[in-house]
Order: C-alpha cells, then structure tokens, then sequence
C-alpha cells in the first residue's frame, strides 16, 4: 500500500513539473492585478493646440463585467460596430473627465480618433484595450501655466501614467517625463511594481521655443510576480483554457490548483498569525485545528463562487472595492474574536469557582473557531476567481468549481498543517519550561491568555485597518 501511495504522489508531482515546464500561453501583462484599469495620456503641446494619446487597459474582469456593455444585442459577440459604438461612449467618457486649463481657462475636447478591441488574457477570458486621440485648440504660443487632472474611473486601481512633450513649446519646469516607461501600457518595469505609477494631476509652465522629441521607453523586465508561484499560475490559467481538454489535462490542472491554494496560505497573511495565537492561547487540540482548516476551504470555496456570480452580475461593482469590503469584515471578526476571548479572560478571572464555567468555554472555543477559519477563508484570492470566470465562460462551470475547491483544499492543508505544528511545539515547550522552572511556568500560563486575547485584537484591528486604507 505504501509503494503504492509513494507511486502515485510520484506521478502526481512529476506530471506538475511537467506542467510547470512546458512553455505557458501568453499572459496579460497585468502586475497590479486581474482587477486592475490602467491608464496612460500622452500630451504633446503646440503653438496652437494641444493633443492628447490615451490609452486605457482593462484587465480580465473589469472586461469580464463590461462585455454586456459592448455587446449590445447579447449575441454573445462583439460585432465591430459594437465595438465601434462602445469606443465612442468610452473616449467621451475620458474626453469628460480629462480636464487641462491654460492660463486658468479649460480646454474643450474633440475626440479624433477612437478604437477598442480585445485580446488573450488569463484561464481563456480576454482583456480589452481603449484608445483615444484627443485635441483642443489652445494658445501656447505665448508663457502660460497649464493645469491637468485626470479624473477618469477614479474608482479603479491601477497604472496611471502621464506623459509630455513640446512641438514648438518648450516646458519648463515640467514634472512629466517625455515617454512611457511602460511603451504604451504592454510592458510594465518589475522594479516599478512595489510602488507602481498613480499619477492623476500635474502643473508646467509653456513658453515658445524648440520642442522636445519623445523620449525613447526605458528598457524593462519582464512583469508579473518572479518565482515558480507566478509560473504555475500561468500554467493552470492555460490549462483552464485549453479547448481540447482532457482527463489528463483536467487531472493536471486540479492538482495545480491545489498546490497553489496550499502556496497562497503559506503567503503572509491568511490568519496564520491569528490561529497560531488562538490554538496556542485556548489549548487547541489537534482537531480543532481540522476544524479550522476546514471551515476556510468552505468560506473560500463559497466566497470565490458568490463574487463571481456578483461581478459577472453587476457590471458597476469594482472588484477591488469588493475584496476591500470582505477584508475589513475580516479584520472585524477577528478583532470580535479577540474581544470575545478578552471578556472570556475576564469571567473566568472573576467566576472560575461557578458551576458551568466549564461549558460556556467550550462553546465559545468552538464559536472562536468558526470565526477564526471564517476570517481567513473570506477575502477570495483574485487568482482562483479569474479561473473560475474562464472555466464558465468555456461552458465548464462544473470543472471551475471543482478547481475552486481544490483551490481551497490547498489553502486549508497548509493552515492544518500550520495548526498541528504549532501545537506540537507547544506541548512540547510547556513540558520544557514547566518542570525546571515550575513558578515561571505558572506566571507564563496564567498570562498567556491575556496576552493571546490582546494579540489576536491587535491583528483583527491591523487587518481592518488595511483594508479600509484600499477602500479610500
């Protein structure tokens, strides 16, 4: 039995790395994720008007959300007069809310120039791509200050990038750089990506004289997260949308899903903090932390399939906006977690002679729990939303699913795994410190639940508080 099981894990691992291996389908270059709305205006200014490049970038599911849009009479394709239709709403849209003032009086746009198509992104969904030519007569042939704002979809993360060069102008002063370091949204720099470009506003001053010629892009590095985890992302987003699929491919497939569940849960993050201090703090057992495990493939597995129905429901909802939302409920229940433990350190301080104390504990153990793995399964991970999407939109609804909860099975192995670690080094360091040192044994663990209480407050109100940093 045993060669047998080490014969199949075998296989298994090597028909990933055989995956992991082959050559993976092209990729959206979408750093800031599946989520993200990217942006670029290139300026140029001359003596007698200004022009205005813009291009907009929509990732997999703002796409997803906008196709209905597009397709007007939900035939199920983007007719290039719909698609024509579509680029003359958004390019007004941005003609709108793309406001530049000389000498403190707004210019009015013309919209010149408009196109939309889609291209192949992630798991067999598409990524679309707006552009816009823009030009507003303007006297700039004499010193003048100018003003830009760009408040198109605010409400959307992602890559903002202004640009600006002169044709018979000179800039002075100009805070501007006079070419993409993205060449048009298609190629964003990696070293860029911890502190991407958000750049909505900016002030110069314009005077006759020569131009400047627009820089060529600066050289940049391949984008995306570095490592084997964004390659066997990669991976599974093409085996999801291989059209021909078979056993083979699909077994394939959910096994990467799951070893990528169980690679996201060892990411920071995840509650590992949390149930560590719970389990360490409460006397968690071995099937508590199960239990735990348990519950976050259930919350995370329910979690990814109620947002994908809301984000294909709902073209307005902004996906970002949505995990913001799921993480400050998160970071709450946690911080209710550690109040709860609080005024359960508190009781049993002041009424541990009372007759069933014993009983209220083990129920608000299990209520701890349940809130504990709830939190950490909650915020979906946008990688298993964007597969489940594909895996519907080929008409494979069943697989997605099924690839969602290996998703969540992965996740919930290494969070197991944390738990019975940890609580085995915890018996173990009890039964070191309580013998040699019998009276700092007893002042730790008349204060180790105090202090678990207080730490698993500490991180819910943390997680709360990032969360609703991305919300505003």
């Amino acid at each position: 039995m045993n060669r047998t099981v080490r014969r199949l894990a075998a296989g298994a691992l090597l028909g990933i790395a055989a995956a992991l291996a082959a050559p993976a389908p092209p990729a959206a270059a979408h750093p800031l994720g599946n989520f993200s709305v990217n942006q670029l205006a290139a300026l140029a200014f001359h003596p007698d008007r200004v022009a205005v490049t813009a291009t907009v970038d929509l990732a997999e599911l703002p796409t997803l959300q906008e196709r209905p849009a597009v397709d007007a009479d939900g035939d199920g394709a983007a007719s290039p007069a719909e698609r024509a239709r579509h680029a003359a709403t958004g390019c007004a849209g941005f003609a709108r809310d793309f406001q530049v003032a000389v000498a403190g009086e707004g210019l009015t746009w013309r919209v010149v120039g408009q196109q939309f198509g889609y291209a192949e992104g992630a798991a067999g969904l598409a990524t679309s791509r707006l552009d816009c030519r823009l030009v507003a007569s303007a006297a700039l042939d004499r010193p003048a200050t100018v003003e830009i704002a760009n408040r198109y979809r605010v409400d959307r993360v992602g890559w903002r990038e202004l640009t600006g060069t002169g044709h018979g102008v000179r800039l002075v002063d100009s805070p501007l750089p006079a070419g993409s370091v993205t060449g048009g949204l298609r190629s964003y720099p990696a070293d860029l990506l911890s502190s991407p470009v958000d750049v909505r506003s900016a002030r110069l001053r314009v005077e006759p004289g020569p131009g400047s010629a627009p820089a060529a892009p600066a050289p940049t590095t391949p984008s995306g997260s570095p490592g084997w985890l964004a390659g066997a992302e990669r991976t599974l987003h093409g085996l999801v949308g291989e059209h021909g699929l078979t056993p083979l491919v699909g077994g394939l497939a959910v096994l990467l899903a799951a070893v990528l569940g169980a690679a996201h849960a060892a990411l920071p993050g995840h509650g590992k903090t949390v149930m560590a201090a719970y389990l360490a703090g409460r006397q968690g057992r071995p099937r508590d932390a199960v239990t735990v495990g348990a519950t976050v493939t259930l919350t995370h597995t329910g979690g990814v399939l109620v947002l994908g129905l809301l984000l294909t429901g709902a073209v307005g909802l902004a996906g970002e906006a949505a995990l913001g939302w799921l993480g400050l409920a998160s970071g709450g229940l946690v911080a209710a977690v550690g109040i709860g433990m609080l005024a359960g350190v508190r009781r049993h301080r002041a009424h541990h002679h009372r007759h069933g104390q014993h009983d209220h504990h083990r129920h608000s153990h299990r209520f701890g729990l349940l809130g504990i793995g709830v939190a950490g399964g909650l915020v979906p991970s946008p990688s298993a939303l964007v597969v489940l999407l594909g895996a519907i939109g080929l008409g494979r609804t069943g697989f997605g699913i099924l690839l969602v909860l290996a998703y969540g099975l992965g996740m919930a192995a290494t969070l197991t795994a944390a738990g019975l670690l940890l609580i085995r080094v915890r018996d173990r360091w009890w039964a070191y410190i309580r013998v040699p040192w019998s009276g700092l044994g007893r002042r730790l663990a008349a204060a180790a639940p105090a202090g678990t209480a207080g730490l698993v407050l500490l991180v819910g109100l943390g997680l709360a508080g990032r969360a609703a940093a991305t919300l505003t």
